[in-house]
């Protein structure tokens, strides 16, 4: 649906080029007399910003790039060394961090726009499929890996959250988490592969983006009243009209974007993130960015490994399905009775597993005694005391077994280490009596 095109070049040289590759021909066409209908708003402008924003974050990468350093040994130093000695490399990393914010925002909205308006309908399906590939590439692949790359404690313990989910894969899945690895933990093969991938994928982005560009040429725009335009009276040339709309929606983006940038660099951010990463050291809250947390709150709201993220998530589950049953209690009223008592048999289900783990696993409970949820340790009340009595005596041995009841166990004479220690302690000493 390109427009016809009247271009025809002053210069000699380009006449002769044109003759021979019509490029400028094919810009002109699709960029200058490309109809468009005439009663598009404002929302059709996220198109144009996604591409400027994917510029932007192109060239800002490769520009860190050149001074990013993909060993676990100095990563963490080298982006604090852009930060302070690298000429305005904190604008060029905060323009970098804050533009992935500022992308899946404007990505969210133009999605959610194509969904309001109709635009995945017939002729537009591949528009549509074309789009949920970029956002999967955008969103599952390159985002990730580059939140990977700074290799602070959210960095290191998201990546060893997510490339865990692979493990529920029945038969392959820890032999696919080993080599996503390249080893058996994260570390830096890990790192060097997620830098080198992260590298690559914004230009297959690019590829992916021309073949959107491009069906959306031949099967033309949607508009807000879903009518096809049925004459060239309802359309008008892109440029100048569509394309001083886009200037101005991406001027008011742009002010939205430097606000971030210059004022609240860090507010997207995590402060953990800050901190270097530290295999031995688990953060109280394991949280992804703001643009992953509809699908880190649904890993959470399920109990299953396959389905949500049982292994990853760990007690949080708990609250998860509490807070689901609440919501959907609350929403579904007549039928409240019957979802209380489905989630709760499945809070039972949760509770007997995490007990059956603490019966074998007393170092777990050693290692995590700061962030222990009395709850999980608290039997329901229509079991006898005995079995759980038992359990507790089981896991109390093992517990001493490791070292934390007598004080040798993680954290040292620390403060910290005493108080996750005593606290374990209070919690035996408490269900044995």
């Amino acid at each position: 649906m390109s427009g016809q095109s009247t271009y025809q070049p002053q210069n000699a040289a380009l006449r002769w080029l044109e003759r021979r590759l019509p490029i400028g021909g094919l810009i002109h066409s699709s960029f200058v007399a490309y109809p468009t209908p005439r009663n598009l708003n404002y929302w059709w402008t996220f198109g144009g910003i996604l591409t400027v924003m994917l510029a932007v974050q192109i060239v800002s990468g490769i520009v860190l790039a050149m001074h990013y350093t993909p060993h676990v040994d100095y990563a963490f130093n080298s982006v604090e060394t852009i930060m302070r000695d690298v000429n305005f490399g904190w604008l060029l990393r905060y323009v970098h961090s804050n533009g992935a914010s500022m992308f899946f925002l404007a990505a969210y909205i133009h999605m959610f726009r194509g969904m309001y308006y109709g635009s995945y309908k017939e002729p537009r399906e591949v528009l549509w499929i074309l789009g949920v590939i970029l956002l999967l590439l955008l969103m599952i692949m390159t985002g990730f890996m580059g939140y990977v790359l700074p290799w602070g404690q959210m960095s290191f313990w998201a990546a060893t959250v997510i490339t865990n989910l692979f493990s529920a894969i029945p038969g392959v899945g820890e032999s696919i988490v080993t080599w996503l690895w390249g080893g058996y933990a994260v570390g830096n093969p890990t790192l060097n592969r997620f830098y080198s991938l992260h590298y690559l994928l914004p230009f297959v982005i690019v590829g992916v983006v021309v073949l959107h560009v491009w069906a959306l040429h031949v099967a033309g725009q949607n508009n807000p009243t879903g009518i096809e335009p049925q004459s060239d009276k309802d359309t008008v040339a892109f440029t100048p009209y569509a394309t001083i709309k886009d200037a101005f929606g991406l001027s008011v983006f742009f002010v939205l974007f430097a606000w971030f940038v210059f004022y609240v660099p860090n507010y997207l951010g995590h402060p953990d993130n800050y901190i270097p990463a530290n295999p031995a050291v688990t953060p109280t809250h394991i949280v992804p960015e703001w643009y992953y947390l509809p699908f880190y709150a649904i890993l959470r709201a399920i109990p299953s490994k396959l389905g949500g993220g049982d292994g990853a998530c760990g007690r949080d589950h708990y609250r998860g399905v509490s807070a689901v049953a609440r919501h959907l209690a609350g929403a579904l009223g007549p039928l409240s009775p019957a979802l209380s008592t489905v989630f709760l048999g499945l809070r039972a289900g949760l509770y007997r597993a995490r007990l059956a783990r603490l019966k074998t696993g007393g170092r777990q409970l050693c290692l995590r005694g700061a962030h222990s949820d009395r709850l999980l340790l608290r039997p329901l009340p229509d079991h006898s005391a005995a079995p759980w009595r038992a359990r507790d005596h089981q896991a109390g041995a093992e517990l001493d077994l490791c070292g934390c009841a007598q004080g040798q166990g993680l954290g040292g004479g620390d403060p910290a280490g005493a108080r996750a220690r005593n606290l374990a302690r209070h919690v035996l000493i408490e269900r044995r009596g």
